[in-house]
């Protein structure tokens, strides 16, 4: 490709942002990354690293271009679900090696299925056993501090098995 051909798309994309908010703008970015097989670290999907999923399944971390496709397939019913199934965009399809409470409900409040009290969702994710999500750190000492998380490799599993159609909430 040439130089005024990328220049060239450059400013269409600039173009297109200039009108937008910042959260409408990192939306169309997500998008735009996820449609064309990236990930928010640059990486191809297929490049990228992360949880290998079983041979056997079908559902692979690029299939699902998008969060709401993923959310379509694995149709969580509950709090909890919805918050796992976020979770597992942010760190399999994403290849984020944590994240933050915050960063799944804004996924989630995206496509209209915000969760009221994300920290209790997590917190019950945390409380099974095995656990489905581990806790990595705590920043601050307030209630409301910033809590940074990890989807365990069983927690994993489970929203395979939801893509799959294979279990329901316990």
């Amino acid at each position: 490709m040439s130089a005024e051909k990328e220049i060239g798309a450059m400013s269409t994309i600039s173009s297109a942002l200039d009108d937008l908010d910042s959260d409408a703008r990192i939306r169309v970015l997500q998008w735009a990354m996820s449609h064309y097989g990236f990930t928010s670290s640059g990486l191809k999907s297929s490049q990228a690293p992360g949880p290998s999923l079983n041979s056997a399944d079908t559902s692979k971390p690029g299939q699902h271009t998008t969060f709401a496709e993923l959310f379509d397939a694995a149709q969580p019913n509950t709090e909890r679900e919805k918050a796992m199934v976020a979770a597992y965009w942010l760190q399999v399809c994403e290849s984020s090696e944590n994240f933050q409470s915050q960063s799944l409900n804004d996924l989630l409040k995206n496509l209209g299925h915000g969760i009221g009290n994300i920290t209790e969702a997590l917190n019950q994710l945390k409380n099974d056993r095995p656990a489905l999500l581990l806790q990595l750190k705590k920043s601050g000492s307030s209630r409301q501090a910033r809590k940074t998380y990890k989807l365990t490799l069983e927690g994993s599993k489970r929203v395979d098995a939801m893509i799959q159609g294979d279990v329901t909430e316990s």
